[in-house]
């Protein structure tokens, strides 16, 4: 908590119970307000070109006005513009995981907030809101000049803000009322504070606290600031646990790779990983243009069709120009999440790729079986049995069920039992490749139909499939202006390329999956009605493993003998307490995360017995690691307050007038609660080995 002469601005802990906390508003700013009419009158004199040097304002807010001008913002303006309702649901995709850490800082807001008249915003890196909670009536008020979800609120859009400025400076800050730079927004009030990548520290967002400015908070910039730091905590632990399962996917993958170069990349193309062979065989390949292999380094890839990597040397953006066949994808969770480079250990560049399919039938008939499907519970049995009476009518089939359960085991069983088993197989995700390929990849293109495109054209899956099975994975992601098309080919059996006018006809048995609810998809209006119908009119829905009663010890035997052999260790011997914690435990992965732990214990265990302490946290039902006493305690109310007060002084550079003012505290209490916490000045500025926190809790 923080004194504020007599009073005390209380805190709300977290909903959650995880100990953090973030501060509650205090009173509504004066001190500002006390100047607004000179500011208003400075804003008049710099827009009519009366007046341009030596203006009553902040700094911040001069330098924003001067880019404002540059930029020929119109002064005018009494609203931000708004992207494209299904352009906002593809940003929201594209920073998921962004989106994903600030949840709980969103959820606790949407409470605290409530009759404050204040809201709390996400954006992206460009400044586009991509969610919004806090007071319902202000939320409402804030749709008035689109300060909501879908609303570009950068300088160039929204002139001077609490969000486009603070992207634009790269430092929180906060903008009062007359200090917006566009007149139909000097009604409001509003602090932002940048959200920093954990392990490059380039800005991926932004955390904004907005409200009217006649009750805005004088702690609105501490809240902004505390607030985005507890979104980057979560980005950490949440970019460390992806990273250790990709590391954990390149293991599996290194086991048919003996003799090759391995490097592993996440989803940005940071390096994860790099074997020895691999630096050898690219110093040898590559020489001078070798690019940086230091963990955590980007290295962008430029796919080159065969050919001598030595001539396609990395460019100036960093980007590497390697072989196609040497780039293979890391995939959690049946979407892909990095990237794994394998390097023929040859001296010579390997072979130019055989022209004609871009993408092999993947037919198995060792796999396209329901023996293959390992399940003996009542859940699990009733869905097989449908699936069984379904497989040899020529009808789509919508298999619906949570991430890992297993849809394209039923998908390829499906496959194996109908009428086209003799023909191709092929699988494709939705949600893997980027909005603007995404037609090409299903329909195909014509040579020169784009920017890039092959010299020879090249055909898409629905004709790779032709005679066959075409299996879309995450059939909810498929943006609204193509599903047209897919309808089309669905009912008409006719698809034409990109770039091409010429009708071409194809027989295709089509089997969609999907980890969503569709029906909630079509009632939001981001799937079509009419697909969803032609798709659903036969639909399985794959039972989530809590719901398998009994098949969880089946699932362990199976993969227990399975994963032995692939890796050629003994099988793992499990102890009557893991059983007994397996089958209570909830299995959020479902199967797929039963598999990934009977492979870990495989690999990882130093033989016999596996016991519950070999287990992981979750499993035991402990506390995360990461969050343990001793190496993340709680953020008790003090924490939390020292962090406020270093956090707004690093914002005002040091000033603790300034900071005084925001914290809502006298500068005496400000010196005082220095000395307390051992927050020592050099240079005129705080240490930086301070401001990183000496109990654990600094930026990753």
């Amino acid at each position: 908590m923080l004194e504020s002469g007599g009073g005390i601005v209380l805190t709300k802990a977290s909903a959650g119970g995880s100990g953090r906390s973030i501060p509650s508003p205090g009173p509504a700013i004066h001190g500002l307000a006390d100047g607004e009419s000179a500011i208003m009158k400075a804003w008049e004199d710099f827009v009519s070109g009366s007046r341009r040097d030596g203006l009553p304002v902040r700094d911040v807010v001069a330098r924003s006005w001067s880019r404002c001008q540059g930029l020929l913002v119109d002064v005018r303006r009494s609203s931000a513009p708004v992207v494209a309702a299904d352009r906002i649901e593809a940003l929201r995709r594209d920073n998921r995981e962004l989106l994903r850490a600030a949840a709980p800082t969103l959820a606790e807001a949407a409470t605290l907030l409530a009759g404050t008249r204040t809201v709390m915003l996400i954006t992206d890196a460009s400044g586009v809101v991509l969610d919004a909670v806090g007071d319902q009536g202000t939320l409402a008020a804030a749709q008035d000049i689109s300060l909501g979800r879908g609303g570009r609120w950068s300088e160039t859009c929204a002139g001077t803000n609490g969000i486009g400025t603070a992207l634009a400076s790269r430092q929180p800050v906060l903008v009062h009322a007359a200090e917006h730079y566009c007149e139909g927004i000097k009604g409001w009030s509003c602090a932002g504070a940048p959200i920093h990548d954990p392990i490059d520290g380039s800005v991926i967002g932004l955390l904004d606290i907005s409200g009217l400015k006649h009750c805005f908070s004088t702690q609105a910039l501490a809240l902004a600031v505390v607030a985005a730091r507890q979104v980057e905590w979560a980005l950490a632990r949440q970019t460390e646990a992806e990273h250790m399962r990709l590391l954990e996917a390149c293991l599996e993958d290194s086991q048919r790779y003996a003799g090759e170069g391995l490097i592993a990349l996440d989803a940005k193309d940071r390096l994860l990983y790099v074997s020895r062979k691999a630096a050898q065989l690219l110093k040898s390949r590559l020489g001078p243009d070798l690019p940086d292999l230091n963990r955590g380094a980007r290295l962008p890839i430029l796919q080159e069709i065969g050919g001598d990597p030595r001539a396609h040397p990395a460019g100036e953006s960093g980007a590497a120009r390697l072989p196609a066949e040497w780039v293979k994808p890391l995939m959690l969770d049946g979407e892909r999440r990095g990237t794994l480079l394998v390097i023929p250990g040859s001296a010579q560049p390997p072979r130019t790729a055989a022209r004609g399919r871009p993408v092999p039938d993947e037919a198995d008939s060792a796999r396209s079986s329901f023996d293959c499907i390992v399940g003996g519970s009542a859940s699990m049995t009733t869905v097989i049995g449908q699936a069984e009476r379904l497989a040899p009518l020529h009808v789509p089939i919508l298999i619906e069920g949570e991430t890992g359960v297993g849809k394209e085991l039923f998908a390829r069983a499906i496959h194996g039992h109908s009428a086209v088993a003799g023909g191709p197989f092929v699988p494709f995700n939705c949600g893997a490749v980027s909005r603007e390929m995404l037609a090409s990849e299903l329909f195909g293109y014509v040579r020169g139909a784009f920017t890039g495109a092959s010299s020879e054209g090249r055909i898409g899956r629905f004709e790779l499939a032709d005679g066959g099975t075409l299996c879309l994975d995450e059939i909810g992601e498929l943006p609204l202006d193509l599903q047209p098309y897919l309808l089309r080919v669905l009912e008409e059996g006719v698809l034409y390329r990109v770039g091409d006018n010429t009708p071409r006809r194809v027989t295709v048995r089509l089997l969609a999956m999907t980890n969503r609810t569709l029906r909630e998809e079509v009632a939001a209006g981001r799937f079509r009605r009419d697909l969803y119908h032609r798709l659903s009119v036969t639909a399985l829905r794959v039972p989530p493993l809590r719901e398998r009663h009994g098949d969880v010890d089946r699932l362990v035997s199976h993969f227990n003998t399975l994963l032995a052999q692939r890796h050629g260790r003994p099988p793992a011997r499990f102890s009557a307490g893991v059983m007994d914690l397996l089958n209570r435990y909830d299995w959020p992965g479902n199967v797929r995360e039963l598999k990934n732990l009977v492979e870990r214990v495989i690999l990882l265990s130093a033989g016999g017995t596996v016991e519950p302490a070999d287990l992981p946290d979750e499993l035991r039902g402990d506390p995360p690691a990461a969050c343990t006493a001793s190496a993340c305690p709680p953020l008790s109310l003090t924490i939390t307050e020292q962090r406020t007060i270093e956090e707004v002084i690093m914002a005002t550079q040091g000033n603790l007038s300034d900071a005084a003012a925001i914290l809502g505290i006298s500068r005496s209490t400000l010196y005082r609660k220095l000395s307390q916490y051992g927050i020592r000045r050099a240079g005129g500025a705080l240490r930086p080995d301070r401001l990183l926190g000496t109990q654990g809790h600094g930026r990753a």
